[in-house]
């Protein structure tokens, strides 16, 4: 049994990997702002907000871990190398591993990308590669000069139950109510994903094999899906109909669709310049294969289903799908 501390253990990947830790015996507790949690008396709470360098002192003070898994992203204001270090810093007395859930994003556009290739500049545009990459960097060298067991998760899309971002139910939605899925251009666009189960699983073999420290992984299905076959795909595992409407990326900017803001024409920020990852580090060093997508993704829909149906408001999509040279058409298999 170990003694874990995950930060930001209530959402995706942190619900996952909790679940995991506490099948596997581990005593958590958990660091995070709200008031409660989906674990109950399973856990113990620290409540923070992990961006407060001082805040996560004065919180972790006298407080002793094995591990530390730390997983949070603040959307909203970013998380800087120096918030994260903050924590590593407060709990490395005694630390066997500090664990941290980085992105592909650490890349530049392109790829195919191993875990030895260049991350993108420490004054990289985008600020979510940045302080991604940023972040590993000083934790890396944080384990040099100060002797901290690091590793890093480099994960694509993240998908399964409890997804806070409209992605695997943006699409499930609009199956479920036979409407027509918007594709960009021809669909061939191409993106890569990984389960939060794996996620989680991943962070744990990394913290129970040596061969992990000062070490990074990717983490992403092989090869890259294009959007087109993503919705067969999810087609497929929810057993619904498909239908699409290749609709021009110039046309439907035009329109006001958005990335990360609605209307959204294809889930939370997926429609993005390819970033592709080799995953057969965590294979090859930890053992770990990967859930194949269509799969997971059917575990999810099963979960997905079960769920209380959210209000859907397609006025902008119907607007799009009716202007000039837009077609839908029915897909098979």
């Amino acid at each position: 049994m170990a003694r874990v501390l995950v930060i930001g253990g209530t959402q995706l990947i942190g619900r996952a990997l909790v679940e995991q830790l506490l099948a596997r015996g581990d005593e958590v507790a958990l660091m995070h702002r709200g008031h409660d949690t989906p674990f109950g008396d399973r856990v113990r709470s620290i409540r923070c907000d992990r961006n407060d360098a001082a805040a996560v002192q004065g919180a972790l003070t006298g407080e002793r871990f094995d591990v530390v898994y730390d997983n949070v992203y603040d959307w909203q204001r970013g998380t800087t190398p120096e918030q994260v270090l903050a924590a590593a810093r407060a709990t490395a007395p005694g630390l066997s591993r500090y664990v941290f859930t980085s992105s592909v994003a650490v890349y530049p556009t392109g790829g195919v990308y191993t875990e030895d290739s260049a991350l993108v500049a420490e004054d990289h545009p985008e600020v979510y590669g940045a302080q991604k990459a940023n972040t590993e960097r000083a934790l890396f060298a944080l384990g040099a000069h100060e002797g901290v067991p690091v590793s890093t998760l480099r994960p694509a899309f993240i998908y399964g139950p409890n997804n806070a971002f409209d992605r695997e139910a943006f699409f499930f939605d609009r199956l479920r109510d036979h409407r027509p899925i918007i594709i960009p251009d021809a669909g061939q666009a191409t993106m890569q994903w990984v389960s939060a189960h794996d996620v989680a699983r991943a962070a744990i073999l990394a913290a129970t094999h040596d061969v992990a420290i000062g070490q990074a992984y990717n983490l992403g299905s092989f090869p890259p899906i294009t959007q087109l076959d993503f919705v067969r795909l999810l087609a497929r595992a929810s057993g619904h109909a498909l239908q699409v409407a290749h609709v021009p990326r110039a046309q439907i900017q035009q329109m006001g669709g958005g990335l990360m803001q609605p209307p959204n024409y294809f889930g939370v920020y997926l429609d993005l310049p390819a970033i592709t990852v080799d995953s057969s580090g965590v294979t090859e060093q930890l053992g770990l294969t990967l859930t194949p997508l269509e799969a997971g993704m059917g575990d999810t829909y099963a979960w997905y289903a079960a769920q209380p149906r959210v209000t859907r408001d397609y006025a902008w999509e119907d607007a799009l799908l009716a202007s000039d040279g837009v077609e839908v058409v029915s897909h098979h298999g």
